[in-house]
């Protein structure tokens, strides 16, 4: 029996080369992992139903309604928690929009400040010369809140 003896010869640069790739290829992995993983913290629209607050209103969350403008859409997002309606926001307003209807944002403006102050759409006063503008962005605000709405019927 003879023993034959192997050498191995490493280079640093080989092995450091290596070491790196092996260590960007484990981060590669470990974000590839995180980016198809479901996020549980950013779920921000979608309301708790296991959240029973007695004598809350609303359940907490964003609520949104589609607007559409001519061939343009925009979103009326309202945010409640329990007991309060804390903002009314519009979203995907473009420099079209604007511009195709001035009055749209002076009025949601206006009967924001109001809906927030009575936290209600109920008693909201508009001025007659945006008067359809007024009513087609209360529709939507009432809309939205509607959905915010608990169920109030007793469970049998």
């Amino acid at each position: 029996m003879s023993a034959k003896t192997k050498i191995v010869v490493l280079h640093k640069k080989e092995l450091l080369y290596s070491c790196i790739f092996s260590l960007l290829g484990v981060l590669f992995l470990a974000l590839v992992v995180m980016l198809f993983l479901p996020d549980k913290g950013t779920e921000e629209s979608t309301p708790d139903p296991s959240v029973d607050i007695e004598g809350s209103e609303y359940t907490p969350g964003i609520y949104s309604t589609e607007l559409v403008l001519g061939n343009r859409s925009l979103e009326v997002e309202v945010v409640v928690d329990s007991a309060n309606i804390s903002d009314i926001r519009l979203r995907n307003t473009d420099e079209a929009v604007t511009t195709m209807y001035p009055l749209l944002q002076p009025t949601f403006e206006s009967i924001c400040s109001q809906v927030l102050e009575n936290q209600s759409v109920e008693g909201i006063t508009y001025s007659m010369d945006s008067k359809y503008t007024s009513l087609v962005l209360l529709e939507a605000i009432d809309n939205s809140l509607s959905k915010a709405l608990r169920d109030k019927t007793p469970d049998l």
